[in-house]
């Protein structure tokens, strides 16, 4: 098992959310962790709470990553499990903004890609190395309302799968965390959104984390809070065109109650800086 006690590991997006869960629960499991997020100030506070090193910083781009990597391999010794987990939702539908498409690239997908580049040679050489992705429900359906969400978490599970293809036979373990609802600031600021976000049961960001260390015992690709999301998904790709058929009635559903405003343009489910 990679990650087990005593192992370091490394939590993005750390500050609130599932990311904080995440941190509480590997510190209380004995593993050595460094955590990180652009909210210095709540940051502060899990460290102080848990034990956890406070890395402050963006993983937004190529000097944050490394700055990060840097830091925790010299807190750590190495890196043995990375928690991919910061992620942000911007913009309105097609009202989004080319400076909302590229930050939610940024941190949804780049963030993961930089990472690797710098964990992934090391972990072949020793034979070794775990990469969690918290992506999202939305990664293998879609959400309604935000574009720039579901391209983006699309893209980072391509970027795990990819991943797992390409090195699972040296040792590294790719796994996505693809959850719907959780009790987050995520669910809070979706608005009316929040039926369809919980129509499952909203997780809490407890669950979720407990469900992450778990998936460190295995090497199962997919890791679902929500269970029902696999029959979703094996609908969606069984039958593609009844499946956005019946997206397209629930879009309708929702602009009809309000929820959302019209073909393209939407009510978007605002993450902010982790989840």
């Amino acid at each position: 098992m990679t990650g087990g006690h005593g192992a370091g590991a490394v939590v993005t997006g750390a500050a609130h959310g599932i990311g904080r869960a995440i941190a509480t629960k590997l510190v209380a499991e004995g593993l050595r962790v460094v955590v990180a997020d652009v909210d210095a100030e709540a940051l502060g506070e899990v460290a102080a709470e848990t034990g956890a090193f406070a890395v402050a910083g963006d993983v937004a781009s190529p000097d944050g990553v490394g700055a990060l990597v840097a830091a925790a391999r010299d807190r750590l010794g190495d890196v043995d499990v990375w928690f991919g987990n910061a992620g942000i939702d911007r913009g309105d539908g097609l009202d989004s903004t080319e400076d909302d498409w590229h930050a939610a690239h940024e941190v949804n997908v780049m963030a993961h890609v930089r990472a690797a580049r710098l964990l992934v040679p090391r972990w072949v050489e020793r034979g070794s190395g775990r990469y969690v992705v918290t992506a999202s429900a939305a990664g293998l359906l879609t959400m309604l309302g935000s574009p720039t969400y579901s391209v983006t978490k699309h893209g980072a599970v391509a970027v795990a799968e990819w991943l797992s293809a390409t090195y699972r036979h040296r040792g590294v373990v790719v796994q996505a965390v693809c959850p719907q609802g959780v009790q987050t600031r995520m669910l809070e600021n979706a608005s009316g959104l929040q039926g369809l976000l919980s129509r499952d049961a909203a997780r809490t960001p407890e669950e979720v984390a407990d469900l992450a260390f778990e998936a460190l015992s295995h090497d199962r690709f997919l890791v679902l809070p929500h269970p029902e999301v696999g029959g979703y998904y094996a609908a969606r790709a069984t039958d593609p065109d009844r499946w956005l058929a019946g997206m397209n009635r629930l879009q309708r559903k929702l602009e009809d109650a309000g929820v959302l405003a019209g073909p393209g343009f939407g009510a978007s489910v605002s993450e902010g800086s982790s989840r």
